[in-house]
């Protein structure tokens, strides 16, 4: 089986990363019997720098015409002036939107060899296993108008945070669809006692749960969710929310696993098929962001780009023996002690990015 990937590093701790994420699909493709065409594309900061543009056509190009998208982080203080034109973080967006991934996938789990690298008492995180599912195409971080302006009064900016039926409809029912894969719990975010759009998602997700009599749907504020998350987390099963609340709930979840390092992503732009396939383009990507402080010291997390490839056989080609393989390799690893800097607080076998990679692609 030939299998086109786009690969788009990005910037900051990014390209160390997906090397890592790299070396591991070789293994797959040696014990499986499959070859792996890459294909890599220019993003983020450093395609500003030679491009003028955070996405690059070329770049846009290569994504459409591969079978999945493999993606780095975007970002750093070279490009954070507020009064620039472009960022880096526009070409993500653009992706996302061109792509029409509106679904983002967060799983959230605790590995019980990393119980003691969470700040938080282990018998809180014993058992948790989530998925957060967050819409990732609308609300804020696309809402027009988008903007700053000067006045006789200050200065004055503006985000609009605006959904359509449609556009709840579709993230619910991912939402519904997830919960009835697993243990049919579906938490559903809003805030609702303050804004119109979430009194609409409400609404429309009471009026959506009568067609999933099986599953259990609570609503719960984003507030109370962000404490629950720390004080209950076992408590959920799958979460959904909105783009901003989902944004900002799925780093607090983090913690539950000890560090923003472990936790991957898929975007999509609709749940795989009765086939274990998706026919679209989906993107994977692990939840961190690049990381300036750390890039370039080998001392990064690969786990949540390796969960993230992982995450990419299952979803978007349905091989689940592969992916399977992948998860027992990092739980393997784990269990004998490897441990990046940012997990090490339990002790363990301190190793660099390279050397995690080596040992869970050795594991294949």
């Amino acid at each position: 089986m030939n299998i086109s990937i786009a690969v788009l590093p990005g910037d900051g701790i990014g390209p160390e990363v997906v090397t890592e994420s790299i070396k591991v699909l070789e293994a797959i493709g040696n014990r499986f019997g499959h070859e792996f065409q890459i294909k890599s594309g220019r993003v983020g900061g450093n395609a500003i720098d030679d491009y003028g543009t955070p996405l690059p056509q070329e770049t846009m190009d290569t994504c459409i015409d591969s079978d999945a998208i493999l993606f780095g982080a975007v970002g750093g203080p070279k490009w954070d002036d507020p009064n620039a034109d472009v960022r880096p973080e526009d070409g993500i967006l653009a992706i996302r939107k061109s792509l029409d991934l509106f679904a983002n996938l967060r799983p959230v789990k605790v590995y019980p060899s990393l119980i003691n690298s969470s700040p938080l008492k282990p018998e809180i995180l014993k058992g948790v296993d989530m998925m957060v599912l967050r819409e990732l195409t609308g609300g804020l971080y696309f809402g027009k108008p988008k903007k700053r302006w000067n006045t006789s009064r200050g200065r004055r900016g503006v985000d609009t945070l605006k959904y359509t039926e449609a556009e709840i409809v579709r993230i619910l029912k991912v939402g519904f669809e997830l919960a009835m894969g697993r243990r049919k719990k579906l938490t559903s975010v809003d805030k609702q006692n303050v804004l119109e759009s979430s009194r609409l998602w409400r609404e429309i997700a009471v009026e959506m749960g009568k067609g999933y009599p099986e599953v259990e749907l609570d609503h719960i504020l984003v507030d109370n969710a962000a404490m629950q998350l720390i004080r209950n987390p076992s408590d959920f099963d799958v979460i959904v929310s909105e783009n901003t609340f989902g944004d900002i709930l799925t780093d607090e979840a983090s913690v539950l696993s000890g560090s923003m390092g472990m936790l991957p992503s898929a975007s999509l732009s609709s749940l795989p098929g009765n086939s274990g396939t998706s026919s679209k383009v989906s993107l994977y990507e692990p939840i961190h962001g690049s990381a300036p402080d750390i890039a370039g010291k080998g001392i990064a997390n690969p786990i949540g780009s390796i969960l993230s490839t992982a995450m990419m056989l299952r979803l978007s080609f349905g091989m689940h023996d592969e992916a399977d393989s992948i998860e027992k390799s990092i739980e393997a690893a784990l269990s004998e002690g490897y441990r990046t800097a940012d997990i090490s607080s339990d002790g363990g076998n301190q190793v660099n990015t390279t050397v995690m990679g080596d040992v869970i692609a050795g594991a294949i």
